[in-house]
């Protein structure tokens, strides 16, 4: 198909009609026109003293400018009038009116030319009729009037009717066509959303599971390798770096089973609309489906990297109250994160972990100082996102995130998030 709707390999609608079946229409009707004017131009012909030929062809050519009324509508009205003392062109006069009417002519233009043929039919009527001398002179007008409007009226009014159905049925169409673009329009900036929503948790559970499986891993990590060098000197001090890290190990899978199982058992939406997968296990997530660490659990956090071999001293300030689990998560997970950076790159640095809580917020700060030198190395790989995790959590409750090195030769991380 083409865009105009016809078949490949086949002609359109020819010269200036819109589609085939109207100007097969219009040459029926042009044909039909042609042969009552042909028949009326025998009278004529013999009323005005000419061969019966020429007033056979000139009532055919008359009768056949109807196939030009949706070209030229003025032109086949004003033939219409002329033709109308020959009391010829009865089909094409009807037709002729409808189609001005209808089309977009001017209504000052169909409203004079309608008059003129109002007229026109009314003197040609009148003076036909009027010498029968047994008939009374105002039947004759009445008579002539009549014949006038029933000829020029019903086929205006009828036109205006067409025309103006059908520039409604146009304005719908045009709506419609708006309509359907601004859908398209619509569909596509849903889809945008879609797919940023889908990154967006992606990012979210990446971010999650990260946190909670890279500070298991980093504290077996160290476990292991002070089991690697006391393991000949101490059996004793071995065997309990062991079984941390046979806890440790525990606790990373247990963490990562729950996250795994809310991923796999994603509830079916209610709506048949498309809901990304992640998205709905990360908000079951977050919405209770596994419940996340609290700040009351902080204490035990800082209790496995003393237990990892490291200097840990905690500072809180202010009373604790019971903050959104949202500002809780994060808090504890800003401390953890930090945790696990300070185990990866400054093993043997003295930490300190401060906790404020103040009026209308909560406020963490972890700070190392130097590496001492002494402690092994542990050669934990760094994927680099750490801190855009941290940062992104605290920024999405509306917080603040401040990172860098300090004036002694350390890191410190703060952050600040609100709790109304």
């Amino acid at each position: 198909m083409t865009k105009t709707g016809e078949v490949e390999g086949r002609a359109g609608p020819p010269l200036w009609w819109a589609r085939r079946r109207d100007a097969v229409w219009d040459v029926v009707l042009g044909g039909v026109s042609a042969v009552e004017c042909a028949w009326e131009g025998v009278p004529f012909a013999a009323e005005a003293g000419l061969p019966t030929t020429v007033g056979v062809l000139f009532g055919f050519v008359v009768g056949a400018t109807l196939v030009l009324r949706r070209r030229w509508p003025i032109a086949v009205v004003l033939v219409g009038i002329a033709v109308s003392p020959a009391a010829m062109g009865f089909l094409l006069a009807v037709v002729g009116m409808y189609t001005l009417a209808s089309s977009e002519v001017p209504r000052r233009i169909t409203a004079t030319l309608a008059s003129m043929s109002l007229a026109a039919t009314f003197v040609v009527m009148y003076m036909r009729t009027r010498g029968d001398v047994e008939a009374d002179p105002t039947l004759v007008v009445v008579l002539s009037v009549f014949v006038a409007v029933a000829l020029t009226v019903p086929p205006v009014l009828f036109g205006l009717y067409i025309g103006a159905r059908r520039r409604l049925m146009e304005s719908l169409q045009e709506r419609a066509d708006s309509l359907e673009r601004e859908l398209s329009l619509l569909a596509d900036r849903a889809e945008e959303r879609a797919e940023w929503a889908r990154t967006e948790e992606r990012t979210r559970i990446a971010r999650e599971m990260h946190d909670v499986v890279a500070h298991r891993v980093s504290l077996m990590v160290v476990h292991a390798a002070a089991l690697e060098a006391v393991a000949v000197k101490d059996p004793a001090r071995a065997a309990k770096n062991a079984a941390l890290v046979g806890d440790m190990g525990r606790q990373a899978l247990t963490e990562l089973r729950e996250m795994l199982g809310v991923l796999r058992a994603v509830p079916k939406p209610a709506v048949p609309e498309p809901v990304p997968a992640l998205a709905v296990a990360a908000v079951a997530w977050a919405a209770g489906g596994e419940e996340g660490p609290t700040l009351d659990e902080l204490e035990a956090l800082v209790g496995q990297s003393r237990a990892a071999g490291m200097t840990v001293e905690v500072l809180v300030h202010g009373e604790g109250a019971a903050y959104a689990a949202e500002v809780e998560q994060t808090a504890y997970r800003v401390v953890q994160e930090a945790l696990t950076n300070c185990h990866k790159h400054v093993p043997g640095a003295r930490v300190v972990v401060r906790l404020a809580h103040r009026s209308g917020e909560v406020a963490m700060q972890v700070e190392n100082g130097p590496c001492d030198g002494k402690a092994a190395e542990p050669g934990l790989p760094s994927g680099g996102n750490g801190l855009v995790g941290m940062r992104e959590r605290v920024l999405g409750l509306g917080g603040v995130f401040v990172s860098g090195p300090t004036d002694a030769g350390g890191f410190k991380v703060s952050a600040v998030l609100p709790t109304a």
